[in-house]
């Protein structure tokens, strides 16, 4: 007999999350399991940096903080919690939550997962002659030129299941797929088995919808003007039955919404392509069915999988120098000439030992101004050095502070903001790859016994994407009028290590055809010029009525070293969206609903 569903809630979707959303989540519908998510792959060179100065505090402090209050309450409702707050101490966050229990007077198992950073074994295994090729250009990583102090392999699920089958209460992990902290309750509950590929690509997909919290319950999402409660969204809930299909809700009474829209945004998020890579399956994501089942209730169903790939990814981070970041602003008229003398103004002062720099006009003033603020540009100045003495040499803030009586008219400094003094650390990121059978993946239980993980077997033959489509068959000749292309198109953007990648989808069925035809490689360049000499890699999803394209190296070698302001993508769709297009008028003159 099948099993009841597992109703799993998300409380966290990255570092610096709201911190009151477990208050929340407690306070709203029964769940029986808990996720908190908080490791991007920027995050990780955070936590990295912090780990290398005082090894045992690389996990997520206040995670622990987060749940304090509610340990007995998590105890008393027979709650799991899992989460990835561990970052590079899960033992430490694990003990912490421990004495954190002792102190509450309840009684809580906590176990973590480690295997994940592999730094230590990173000379042994180069020269057993592994590479560690890079996801998307195949260097091997002797070629980077520098010397990583963090490398940390995705794990999988499966640890996950065998900590809270062995009676777990808190499951704390490193670095896992961040779809893993659901696969894993909802593999445990249903007693799936390692080759169910459908049930598990399921599990992947509902965690993929939910682990980025308020990310499928309206946030960042480009119909946010059509929701309401806005001002403070619900944390979405997956409730996944047995078969791997799955409903996406949230509490009730709370802000936001879920329907296909939210959902869809959230799945074309963050991915390589139709196929989505994960260390237990790989989700084919253009097998999803959505089903707007009623208020707040999205079906997700037809998912099907296939094996993983047979290599694990590492991420691997290494310090390549220092930069300082200051803001100021011009005021039209003449803004480009005015940001012309600035630049030439700052390369003066440029001492030796300088790698990069920017000055990079946010905007442009509006024509016939009504207030100051419309005739104003802000300006970012970012300089890198590979030695932090060199920027000290340099000391922007005040040099910039020294030229009011000496630069463009209308130029000023934000007076209330302090200037920039000294310099952060950059850290830089690369996306190798390792044999999964060669990485140690171990479940460390409150008594101390170790359960070892095999890996999943993968295979070679979903390493790739499918074929990119480059465009459709060439449009007709009919009526078009111009207008802004969010007036039809949604879209929802981020960062997937130095590419950028999109999803563009329409809510109105009758407009795809038009749509995925339209929208050509060629087109998408001349959209974003910036991407006109970058590789991209375009797909359709036709369940998703989604077009999804992958920008590959705009973000340079990652979101935690290029000189971007948008450092991680995302807001690319929505750049996208303001662009004026041609669109044919049966469509604009059509309710999507």
């Amino acid at each position: 007999m099948p099993s009841q569903p597992v109703r799993i809630a998300n409380f966290s979707g990255y570092f610096g999350d709201q911190y009151s959303a477990l208050d929340d989540v407690l306070a709203g519908d029964p769940v029986d399991v808990l996720i908190g998510d908080y490791l991007a792959e920027i995050t990780l060179a955070l936590l990295a940096a912090r780990h290398q100065r005082r090894p045992g505090s690389g996990y997520v402090t206040y995670a622990v903080e987060q749940l304090r209050p509610h340990l007995a309450t998590i105890a008393e409702r027979g709650l799991k919690v899992v989460t990835n707050a561990g970052g590079f101490d899960p033992g430490a966050m694990a003990d912490a939550l421990r004495a954190a229990a002792a102190e509450a007077g309840v009684t809580l198992r906590v176990a973590h997962i480690e295997g994940d950073n592999i730094l230590d074994e990173l000379p042994r295994l180069e020269q057993e002659g592994h590479r560690f090729d890079h996801l998307d250009t195949g260097a091997p990583l002797s070629a980077w030129g520098a010397r990583p102090v963090a490398a940390n392999a995705y794990l999988g699920g499966w640890g996950i299941a065998a900590a809270l089958e062995q009676q777990a209460d808190i499951v704390v992990t490193g670095r896992v797929s961040d779809a893993s902290l659901v696969l894993g309750p909802a593999a445990w509950w249903h007693g799936w088995d390692r080759s169910d590929w459908d049930r598990l690509a399921g599990g992947v997909a509902a965690g993929h919808v939910i682990e980025c919290g308020p990310h499928a319950t309206g946030g960042n999402f480009s119909g946010f003007t059509e929701l309401q409660g806005m001002t403070r969204l619900s944390f979405p809930i997956a409730e996944i039955a047995e078969d791997g299909s799955s409903v996406i809700t949230k509490h009730a009474g709370t802000g936001g919404a879920v329907t296909t829209d939210t959902v869809t945004a959230q799945l074309v998020y963050e991915i390589q392509g139709p196929r989505y890579l994960n260390p237990d399956v790989t989700v084919l994501i253009d097998s999803i069915q959505l089903t707007q089942e009623g208020p707040d209730r999205v079906r997700m169903s037809g998912i099907q999988g296939a094996p993983p790939p047979p290599s694990a990814k590492v991420a691997l981070f290494a310090p390549i120098g220092f930069h300082t970041v200051a803001m100021a602003f011009v005021t039209a008229p003449n803004v480009e000439e005015k940001v012309a003398l600035l630049r030439a103004q700052i390369a003066e002062w440029l001492p030796a030992g300088i790698d990069t720099w920017e000055v990079t006009p946010l905007g442009r003033p509006r024509e016939n101004p009504a207030s100051q603020w419309e005739a104003t540009v802000p300006v970012r100045i970012m300089v890198t050095a590979r030695d932090r003495a060199d920027l000290e040499k340099l000391d922007l803030g005040a040099q910039l502070g020294s030229l009011y009586l000496r630069s463009v008219p209308g130029f000023f400094m934000d007076t209330l903001s302090p200037l920039p003094s000294g310099s952060s650390p950059r850290i830089d990121y690369w996306p190798g790859l390792l044999p999964s059978e060669l990485v140690p993946h171990r479940a460390i239980l409150e008594d101390g016994t170790t359960i070892d993980v095999a890996p999943v077997p993968g295979s070679a033959d979903v390493l790739g994407q499918p074929e990119a489509l480059e465009s459709a068959s060439p449009l007709e000749d009919e009526p078009t009028r111009e207008v802004e292309l969010g007036v039809l198109v949604n879209a929802r953007s981020g960062d997937k290590g130095g590419n950028s990648n999109v999803g563009l989808w329409v809510a109105d069925a009758a407009a795809y055809d038009w749509f995925r035809q339209w929208l050509s490689a060629d087109r998408f360049r001349a959209l974003m010029p910036e991407a006109a000499d970058l590789e991209l890699v375009r797909h359709e999803l036709p369940h998703l009525r989604a077009v999804h394209v992958v920008i590959r190296g705009l973000l340079g070698s990652g979101g935690s070293s290029n000189l971007r302001v948008d450092q991680v993508g995302k807001a690319v769709g929505e750049y996208l969206r303001a662009r004026r297009v041609e669109v044919p008028i049966r469509l604009l003159d059509r309710d999507p609903r």
